[in-house]
């Protein structure tokens, strides 16, 4: 029987065996109908060079002349199925393989998915972050993703490495007022998510990592007492000292802050500060050590409408004088300086894994318009980074060589080799599943002869 005609492949059914057990653990979440499309758009997914549209998933599984296309098409906008559930094993996974003790840092940034279409009611234009500049000014059309990341040394690849476990839409303001709702902000949604982690990992110590977009004090406020906020602070911004202590004879309410402390770029500029040369290890994602001098206090981080918070601040200045002063702040004051950039440092990885998804996993290649099946496809292509990498514990161990040509001395593993690995276990357990029972006398099928063929002819 031809493959195309299989019923049993028309089901979902025939995808290799390593794959199931790779997926067994988000099995519980899934109806059985669905659970055999997932298969099939995974390994689709994993497989594919090209873009990552239902289609090309289709084609390089063999199931490119399957009657029921359509059916692939409605598990993502029409099955029901919880991607937030999917979000909480993923990281309840990922803690055990990579963070079993000690605390959990978690990496959150945006960035934007570049589509056009006027069916793509959640897009909006927003500064392009790639193309701009401090003096040039680029716009770009497409989707806001916030999307948290678990920062974790990882076996195979030597290094940190930002693992997706949950990926927000935010959708433009123009959405949200046609869908006559109040905008939230990015800072609302981070809010939510940073709750969300929280409520996911109760007993755990969770460190967040941002840039200088999430230095709101509404999110500093919202952290419960397990979690900690690391993110740049301004140089001019407005520090208090605590309040004088009561006494019998005070009047009024009581205070919540004390004098302002002297800005940051004050002690820069100031001869009495005191400073101390540290050495900073994978400085923003480089194998090599930062000789940085840095100075650092605590103070109270206060606004008007949320309680003060006690921080400790960190300045950073660089001896050779080739970068600008910058400032960090912690929510967690008994966090040294030297802690609290290595963690900061290691928000570097967010922008690797967000460069490697679209280069490696098709993300912005996807061509869903329905509300639904946006919501839910670019997450899942980014969790797949993560899965990706998870499942090459398993086959990047000693032994194995990362793949260069002669003239490249490569001598680390990168995600392309993961991948590769991944893939090369799905085509031979895919390729010899149907062989005879004799090693000697492997025999491939003309459909997959076929299915090879067309994963070269439509690569681009």
């Amino acid at each position: 029987m031809s493959e195309q005609h299989d019923p049993n492949r028309e089901r979902g059914d025939g995808v290799p065996q390593i794959l199931l057990q790779w997926l067994s653990p988000f099995r519980f979440l899934f109806t059985a109908p669905s659970w055999q499309h997932l298969l099939v758009l995974v390994m689709g997914a994993i497989l594919s060079p090209g873009k990552r549209t239902v289609t090309a998933c289709l084609r390089i599984t063999g199931r490119a002349e399957v009657t029921n296309f359509a059916a692939y098409h409605q598990f993502l906008n029409r099955a029901r199925w919880n991607p937030r559930l999917l979000s909480a094993r993923l990281l309840s996974i990922i803690v055990e393989r990579f963070v079993p003790e000690g605390p959990v840092v978690i990496g959150m940034d945006d960035t934007i998915e570049r589509r056009w279409g006027q069916r793509i009611a959640a897009r909006g234009i927003y500064r392009d972050p790639v193309r701009s500049s401090h003096g040039h000014f680029v716009k770009a059309s497409g989707l806001r993703w916030l999307s948290f990341m678990v920062l974790s040394p990882v076996p195979w690849a030597k290094c940190i490495k930002a693992l997706p476990v949950l990926t927000i839409l935010c959708p433009s303001e123009r959405h949200d007022q046609k869908k006559g709702r109040r905008h939230k902000l990015l800072t609302d949604w981070a809010r939510q998510g940073v709750l969300q982690l929280c409520r996911w990992l109760p007993d755990r110590e969770i460190v967040f990592v941002g840039d200088s977009s999430f230095t709101v004090h509404t999110l500093a406020a919202a952290l419960p007492d397990t979690a900690t906020l690391i993110t740049r602070l301004r140089l001019d911004a407005s520090l208090f000292a605590p309040p004088d202590q009561r006494h019998e004879h005070t009047l009024g309410r009581p205070a919540q802050k004390g004098r302002p402390l002297p800005k940051l770029k004050t002690l820069l500029k100031d001869a009495k500060t005191e400073w101390q040369r540290i050495v900073a290890s994978s400085w923003y994602g480089k194998q090599t050590d930062k000789t940085l001098d840095v100075t650092s206090g605590t103070g109270l981080w206060y606004r008007r409408g949320t309680p003060p918070r006690p921080i400790r601040w960190v300045l950073v200045k660089d001896p050779s004088g080739r970068r600008e002063p910058q400032a960090f702040m912690s929510t967690n004051v008994n966090l040294g300086p030297a802690q609290i950039i290595a963690y900061f440092v290691r928000r570097w990885q967010i922008e690797v894994t967000f460069a490697e998804t679209r280069a490696h996993l098709g993300v912005e290649t996807q061509r869903q318009w329905n509300d639904k099946a946006i919501m839910r496809t670019t997450p899942s292509l980014l969790a797949l980074y993560s899965l990706v990498t998870l499942w090459a514990c398993d086959l990047l161990g000693r032994g194995a060589l990362p793949y260069a040509a002669a003239w490249y001395k490569k001598t680390e593993f990168t995600f392309s080799d993961a991948i590769g690995a991944v893939r090369m276990v799905l085509w031979d357990q895919d390729i010899y599943r149907q062989c005879p029972p004799d090693p000697d006398i492997p025999e491939i099928q003309p459909s997959r002869i076929k299915r090879m063929t067309q994963a070269l002819c439509f690569a681009a």
